[in-house]
């Protein structure tokens, strides 16, 4: 995988405002916030995608994300706060280095704005489109 910026900012070469580091994990402030507080949580390990990633680094992330979110949540004193990850560009992806955004939600103006456009699942291709996935998951 090709140098990003995230991996500058992991080996030092470009400077950040350090919350968390670990073996696995490191974290740091976004410099160009939704909302303030709004962290980023990045796995040591160099993989573009969330699939891409081995299953070491992605407990580490299980395992640091909510002590994280914690954290953020006493520092900002918000309560709401959303956890966003993007894979690959059609899904918003811009730093191609794996990453969690921790953006607290204090009002309605500032934080994560989402549209969800819901839609029900249609009953014909549900229990295709599950028994394709859990296939998927055995191969």
């Amino acid at each position: 995988m090709a140098e990003t910026l995230f991996s500058k900012i992991i080996s030092g070469q470009i400077p950040s405002f350090k919350i968390y580091e670990d073996d696995d994990v490191f974290s740091f402030l976004d410099i160009n916030p939704v909302a303030p507080g709004h962290t980023l949580v990045v796995p040591k390990e160099p993989a573009q995608t969330l699939d891409q990633l081995s299953e070491k680094s992605a407990a580490a992330l299980g395992r640091v994300l909510p002590k994280l979110c914690r954290a953020v949540m006493k520092a900002t004193g918000t309560r709401s706060y959303n956890v966003l990850q993007n894979n690959g560009i059609g899904a918003h992806q811009a730093v191609f280095h794996v990453h969690f955004h921790i953006i607290p939600k204090p009002d309605s103006e500032q934080g994560l704005g989402i549209k969800w456009p819901i839609k029900p699942l249609d009953p014909q291709t549900g229990p295709t489109l599950a028994s394709q996935i859990r296939e998927a998951l055995e191969s």
